[in-house]
C-alpha cells in the first residue's frame, strides 16, 4: 500500500463507481494521478482509494450492496487542454466536446469516462 496522503483540501470529491480499478487506471493515464492509499475488500474490490491529481485529492470506492454508484461531473485545470483531452480519449473516455476556446477566457473540452463521469478539462486561453 502506498503512503497515506496527509494533505486534505476543504472540498474533496468522493466518487462511488461501478469499476473502481478502471477509474484508478483512467485517472493515472488521463491526468497523471498518483495513488496514495488503496484499501481493498476481501474480494479484491476497492473499498477506499485516494489519488492525487495535480495539487488536488480524489477519493473513490467501488459501488456495492450498500453503496450505490453516483454520477458526477468534475472540472480539472490542466496546462494543455488538447494534450489532456487526447490522453483521456486514449485512456478510454468518450468525447463530450472537443477542445475549443470559450468566450469566458478558457480553452476547454469534455470527456465521459468508463464509469459515466463527465470530466471538463480546462486551461486559460494563452
Amino acid at each position: 500500500m502506498a503512503d497515506t496522503i496527509d494533505t486534505y483540501r476543504t472540498l474533496t470529491p468522493y466518487l462511488v463507481v461501478p469499476d473502481a480499478d478502471a477509474e484508478i487506471r483512467f485517472l493515472k493515464d488521463a491526468f497523471g494521478a498518483t495513488e496514495g492509499q488503496c484499501q481493498r475488500q476481501a474480494d479484491g474490490s476497492v473499498m477506499h482509494a485516494e489519488l492525487n491529481v495535480g495539487d488536488s485529492l480524489v477519493m473513490l470506492g467501488q459501488a456495492g450492496n450498500e453503496w450505490k454508484a453516483l454520477s458526477a461531473a468534475l472540472y480539472v485545470w490542466v496546462p494543455d487542454v488538447d494534450a489532456a483531452y487526447a490522453r483521456a480519449l486514449a485512456a478510454g473516455a468518450a468525447s463530450q466536446s472537443a477542445p475549443e476556446d470559450k468566450p469566458y477566457g478558457h480553452r476547454n473540452a469534455g470527456v465521459v469516462d468508463q464509469n459515466d463521469i463527465t470530466w471538463w478539462i480546462g486551461s486559460p486561453i494563452a
